[in-house]
């Protein structure tokens, strides 16, 4: 299994294929379609984010509140399409990665290639597993969404397969057949 520091540098981006195990460590932030529409209601009216999006690693998941003694308590991933609409035009202003679950849009997968990021599948349903791989939460923007906030997370060997690599690879595609 590939160790892999967060955030994301090109070489390391560059260096990952679909299909690839990995252990993320570092800054994850999260942030799902509620976060989502409003960080592209701000973009249009030529608003500054209250957090960079260049460089970033978004995690497609709502924590719950954590319980005494831990950074986070469960925080599965949330199904990647519902952010489709919006993915691209993050990628394009620098966002370099994503983790969520489920497959991504045909012009999700066009935009990682050409923007040069990277698409993270994390496992449904093991919430209980990403919690303990947080070490420290913060609340970052738009506190009135609750649980759909952004939040940056520290984490540490968080477990996930490289969905989508920048080269064209996704581990969803039919295999092309021979001959």
């Amino acid at each position: 299994m590939k160790k892999i520091d967060l955030p994301l540098r090109d070489d390391v981006i560059d260096s990952l294929r679909a299909g690839e195990s990995v252990l993320l460590s570092g800054t994850l932030l999260t942030g799902r379609d509620c976060a989502h529409k409003r960080i592209c209601e701000m973009l249009d009216r030529g608003e500054k984010l209250p957090f960079p999006l260049e460089g970033q690693t978004i995690y497609y998941a709502g924590p719950c509140p954590a319980p005494a003694g831990k950074a986070c308590g469960s925080c599965g991933p949330t199904t990647s399409a519902r952010m489709d609409s919006f993915a691209p035009r993050l990628l394009e202003l620098g966002l370099k990665g994503m983790v969520g679950k489920g497959e991504r849009s045909a012009a999700v997968c066009e935009a990682i290639a050409r923007c040069h990021a990277v698409y993270f599948a994390a496992i449904g349903g093991a919430g209980a597993l990403y919690g303990n791989a947080i070490r420290k939460s913060e609340l970052v923007a738009f506190p009135d969404l609750l649980s759909e906030a952004v939040y940056r997370f520290e984490v540490e060997n968080f477990p996930c397969v490289v969905a989508v690599d920048c080269h064209g690879g996704n581990i969803y595609a039919a295999p092309k057949r021979q001959g």
